[in-house]
């Protein structure tokens, strides 16, 4: 049974993204403070080595929000490496990993949330709509994940990248692995665990690039 305020941590690797920091919070400040008091967020920003502004952007929204943490990494390590160093300070009963540019849409955090509180100890959120990728993005994902699941032992889910929601239980069995050279999808789907899944539409990024 889940206690009455629940903790989720927000886990975002990100690199060269100064201009996206302000828009992220704002937009899960508007998904969030409906659910108070039931339901308190942790946002742990991970800086991948970031060569702008990206920094100053994070610690100036940590100085009027203290639900705002920050790991600055030495050197650009990879978006994986970024999600492991989160993942180790994350606090929350559950955890979601997710990108900054909001092609990750924040508005499913409660419908993930629900399911996980229903019993599912990881919980996908899967693209539905890939029309705004380019031709080559999309025609390399399909490609993909059919060499993928075709050699591997444990299929990855189709069009669901790292923005899924996971038990605390899950975070500590991947915490234990050891792994680290990793590829995050295939271990979040390699632990197994109850399974849920949500759909959203993937807008093209708010600010940055890709």
């Amino acid at each position: 049974e889940h206690q009455q305020s629940t903790l989720i941590s927000l886990v975002v690797p990100v690199f060269n993204e100064q201009d996206s920091i302000g828009r992220f919070v704002e937009s899960l400040r508007e998904v969030f403070n409906p659910l108070a008091p039931s339901v308190a967020c942790q946002i742990v920003f991970v800086n991948d080595g970031s060569q702008d502004a990206t920094e100053f952007a994070i610690r100036t929204v940590m100085q009027k929000d203290e639900r705002i943490a920050l790991i600055n990494l030495s050197r650009n390590f990879g978006k994986d490496s970024a999600m492991c160093a989160g993942l180790e300070h994350a606090q929350g009963d559950a955890v979601i990993p997710m990108d900054v540019d909001l092609q990750d849409a924040p508005e499913v955090i409660p419908d993930m949330i629900r399911k996980w509180r229903n019993g599912a100890k990881v919980v996908n959120a899967r693209r539905i709509d890939r029309s705004k990728d380019s031709w080559a993005k999309q025609m390399s994902a399909t490609a993909f994940y059919k060499v993928f699941n075709a050699l591997s032992e444990h299929s990855i889910p189709s069009n669901v990248g790292d923005f899924r929601l996971l038990d605390r239980q899950v975070v500590d069995v991947v915490r234990t692995l050891g792994e680290r050279s990793r590829f995050n999808k295939s271990l979040f789907s390699w632990v197994g665990f109850e399974t849920a899944e949500v759909t959203f539409e993937r807008p093209e990024r708010a600010a940055g690039t890709s």
